[in-house]
Formats: C-alpha cells, sequence, structure tokens
C-alpha cells in the first residue's frame, strides 16, 4: 500500500507538492509521525531514511499557474495524482490523508488525520514538507526581500509587509487574495526583486514559467 499527503496548500506562494510512499515492511524507520509534529531536524534525518529504506517514493508538484487556473484543492489531487503514477511499483491501494481523492486508476482510501495514524502517509507527509521547505530557500535565494526561508510562503506579517512593500512576484499564488491585492496596487504586474548587490535594476515581468515536475525513488 502507498501513503499519500501534500505539502503548501495554505501559503501564498510556490507550488503544491505531493509525494507517495511504499514502506517496506523489513526495513521499519522509527519515528515517523506527522511532520508537523516534528522538528525541521527530525524531518530531515527522517527524510533521509524514508528515500534510503522504503520500496520506492514519489514525490510531485502542481505547479503556481495550475493552483491559479484550477483552484487549490484541484491542483492538490492534480500532485497527488502524479506523485502515486510517478511510483517505480505500482500499489494495491492508495491511502491518502484527509477526506478527499484524488482520481486514481487503483483502489485508495481516504483517512482523516492520517499523516498522524498511517506510518506511510507519515513518511509522504515528511518527504513533501521537506521537499516543499528546500523549495522555499531556492526561492529565498531568488527573492530574498520575501523572507521565503523563514515563513515558506504563508502570510505572515513579515509576508504580508513584504507584499506591500516589493508587489508579487513570479512565485505568488495570483488568485490568493493578498496576493490578488497587492497586484490591484501595481497594476497587475509581477515584479522581481533582485539582490542589493545586484548589477541590474529590478524588472517588471508577466508571467512565470512553469516549475518541472520533480519525481524521486528509493535506491
Amino acid at each position: 500500500m502507498a501513503g499519500v499527503d501534500e505539502a503548501g496548500r495554505g501559503p501564498l506562494a510556490g507550488p503544491v507538492v505531493a509525494a507517495a510512499v511504499i514502506l517496506d515492511d523489513l526495513r521499519p524507520i522509527r519515528g515517523l509521525a506527522d511532520s508537523k509534529t516534528l522538528t525541521a531536524l527530525q524531518r530531515e534525518r527522517l527524510h533521509d531514511q524514508i528515500l534510503a529504506k522504503a520500496l520506492c517514493c514519489s514525490i510531485a508538484q502542481a505547479t503556481v499557474e495550475e493552483i491559479d487556473t484550477h483552484n487549490i484543492l484541484q491542483a492538490t489531487m492534480i500532485a497527488m495524482r502524479r506523485a502515486v503514477e510517478g511510483l517505480r511499483l505500482k500499489p494495491v491501494k492508495v491511502l491518502v490523508d484527509g477526506n478527499r481523492l484524488p482520481t486514481l486508476d487503483v483502489l485508495a482510501e481516504a483517512i482523516v488525520k492520517g499523516d498522524a495514524r498511517v506510518k506511510a502517509i507519515s513518511a509522504a507527509s515528511i518527504l513533501a514538507k521537506v521537499h516543499r521547505d528546500r523549495l522555499c530557500e531556492q526561492l529565498h535565494n531568488e527573492f530574498p526581500h520575501y523572507g521565503f526561508a523563514g515563513h515558506k510562503g504563508y502570510g505572515t506579517p513579515e509576508h504580508l509587509e513584504a507584499l506591500q512593500r516589493h508587489g508579487a512576484c513570479v512565485h505568488h499564488r495570483r488568485s490568493f487574495s493578498p496576493v490578488a491585492a497587492a497586484l490591484a496596487r501595481t497594476g497587475g504586474t509581477l515584479s522581481v526583486v533582485l539582490p542589493a548587490d545586484a548589477a541590474q535594476p529590478a524588472m517588471v515581468i508577466g508571467i512565470a514559467e512553469p516549475v518541472r515536475l520533480d519525481l524521486r525513488t528509493a535506491p
């Protein structure tokens, strides 16, 4: 059986990420739990163990453009479906955290609070969370003025203040109200804020390019 979970439904920026994991009963992993209850260090350590010990893993995402086109719920379902389809082994059943199921060609069951009840879902929640946090660190390197490394795209006071000051960048979800408000103030343009030591001035561009699907399997 495969466990599936997502990370990043609530943030104002970045893709929504989903992971699917088939654990190996002969290689148990101690400490699996809902990723939200773990420290960043614990998640990182478990992330590496999952990739090393699971029968197979897959991480996928739905882009900001897809979120804005389909809405966040449907984009989450898209990411989950991609994660399941990316598994090297086809599961006989898929266990999904929550109360909704993506469209799949295998037997599936939605389990409320499954990330705390089913180890395979816990493992998926950890992979999705770590992967998305790393993406946010990359966004921070590209757009340090927004503080993505700290708030991970969520609507914190720091992030909202940055939206007020700099407007929205290409990685912001335009369908989310704080971002839509920021775009309204700038006439609908998306700004790129370069680091202070950059040689070029800030640019204004129209749309973001899609983020490529990232699938990973355990050795």
